[in-house]
């Protein structure tokens, strides 16, 4: 059975870090492209990161970008998602995603797989 399964959100206060994990069980994740995906309440999903299968290239919007860090451990079979200086505006579930293929994608509907969420809330 494909699964994947995200672990690591909780409760930190602004200014704070956590690790996502996103573990894959059922297919071998060398060979897909791994987003990260971001759905606030009321608002539509968006994707917060991706690491491609081939070189391990990588792509942060730039709301993100220097605060957030992707990595990919394929011993593990597992994708990372590093968050530092969180804001209360990374409130949000955090998805993780997979993708069949080398290419990092940044649309909901180029992926294959989702995992069911973890989340995240930024608050004093």
């Amino acid at each position: 059975q494909v699964q994947l399964v995200e672990s690591g959100g909780g409760l930190v206060q602004p200014g704070g870090s956590l690790r996502l994990s996103c573990a894959a069980s059922g297919f071998t994740l060398d060979y897909y492209a791994i987003g990260w995906f971001r759905q606030a309440p009321g608002k539509e999903r968006e994707g917060v990161s991706c690491i491609s299968s081939s070189d391990g290239s990588t792509y942060y919007p730039d709301s993100v970008k220097g605060r957030f860090t992707i990595s990919r451990d394929n011993a593990k079979n597992t994708v990372y998602l590093t968050m530092n200086s969180l804001q209360s505006e990374d409130t949000a579930v955090y998805y993780c995603a997979a993708a069949s293929g080398q290419l990092c994608h940044r649309e909901p509907y180029e992926y294959n797989y989702w995992g069911q969420g973890t989340e995240v809330t930024v608050s004093s």
